[in-house]
């Protein structure tokens, strides 16, 4: 008599594989064969996340149509199953999926908005966090200054593409025509910081240099890093910005 985790395991494989073997003996034929009873469960188990995903990527999936949505996800979701019952965390390798999908290198700019999305749907569900208070920061001696590490708000994300993603994105969702017609997808590169705000999702972007000293800040390392690797910008004020706006949540010094 297999245990309930056996069977468990057994259908999981089954709706995740197509390896109905293992299920032979534990599902009763009767009017209904064994293997048209998980082919109800299989779809409704790829459904499930393919809908997830394009509730996740609703740009893409009116960039690429949902015949190809839907091909595309079913290829990703056969590589990349669920790791957990939260389906609005899934699909976090979906970009890079897409970056690597042959039938969609005609779009490049196609993952960058993916990484976007991402970033947005991120920001949405991430857990509310009070922003640092200041006066904590205000209280470490001037000669540490240089070895504080900042947490980022959970909301906040930086990301980075060779097209005018956000552009893109926006329009596409509008269902703007006349200014997705507008966009010149070769424009050039964008640097955009994602960001839970009272008001909503915001996405804006950055110069390259300010986004290179608040990546560097967002990863967690030291604010010399920050200032080494953003040189040309005046550090206090983009920090000062950075603090304002409620972007960390806390802070320790690298020891």
């Amino acid at each position: 008599m297999p245990t309930l985790l056996e069977v468990q395991r057994a259908i999981y494989r089954s709706l995740a594989a197509g390896d109905d073997a293992a299920c032979d003996e534990l599902i009763v034929s009767d009017a209904i064969p064994a293997e048209a009873r998980l082919g109800i469960y299989r779809n409704t188990f790829l459904g499930t996340l393919t809908t997830a995903l394009r509730l996740a990527y609703p740009a893409i999936h009116r960039l690429v149509g949902a015949e190809f949505f839907e091909t595309a996800a079913r290829i990703f979701i056969s590589a990349d199953l669920p790791r957990n019952a939260w389906l609005d965390d899934y699909g976090a390798g979906f970009p890079e999926f897409l970056a690597g999908f042959a039938p969609a290198a005609s779009l490049p700019y196609l993952p960058g908005v993916a990484r976007l999305e991402r970033a947005v749907n991120r920001a949405l569900h991430a857990p509310d966090a009070k922003a640092l208070d200041l006066s904590l920061l205000a209280a470490v001696d001037p000669t540490d200054h240089n070895r504080i590490k900042f947490a980022p708000h959970p909301s906040v994300s930086l990301v980075q593409a060779e097209h005018p993603i956000d552009a893109i994105w926006r329009a596409v969702l509008a269902q703007d025509r006349a200014a997705m017609a507008a966009i010149d997808p070769a424009a050039g590169a964008v640097w955009l910081l994602v960001e839970r705000r009272a008001t909503g999702v915001e996405v804006a972007r950055l110069t390259e240099p300010g986004w290179r000293f608040a990546a560097v800040l967002c990863a967690s390392r030291p604010l010399q890093a920050a200032i080494d690797a953003a040189s040309e910008i005046e550090a206090a004020s983009a920090l000062a910005n950075l603090l304002a706006a409620g972007r960390f949540v806390g802070f320790e010094l690298l020891t």
